[in-house]
């Protein structure tokens, strides 16, 4: 029963600091408004808060939509296409 007890200390005592980093990594909870916004912004890429048959995967595309738009405005546009020119 030592043993045991012995174990769970280490393991609580290693675990310490990991929920510590944790918890300094959090932001602040979100807002309403933040949430209303959130919701609006996943709904205008295609997500139907009512189809529970496709939940994870309709939200999930959501956001990569939404993440793949953010990445555009903040690196520009695409520039692996071709151009012409005429002379």
């Amino acid at each position: 029963m030592k043993s045991f007890l012995k174990a769970v200390a280490v393991a609580a005592v290693l675990a310490a600091p990991a929920v510590s980093f944790a918890q300094q990594q959090q932001q602040q909870p979100l807002t309403r408004a933040q949430v209303r916004e959130e919701l609006v912004q996943l709904r205008a890429a295609g997500y139907d808060p009512a189809d529970w048959m496709h939940y994870p995967e309709n939200i999930q595309a959501a956001e990569a939509k939404i993440h793949a738009q953010k990445d555009a405005q903040a690196y520009g546009p695409s520039t692996t296409g071709t151009s012409q020119s005429s002379q």
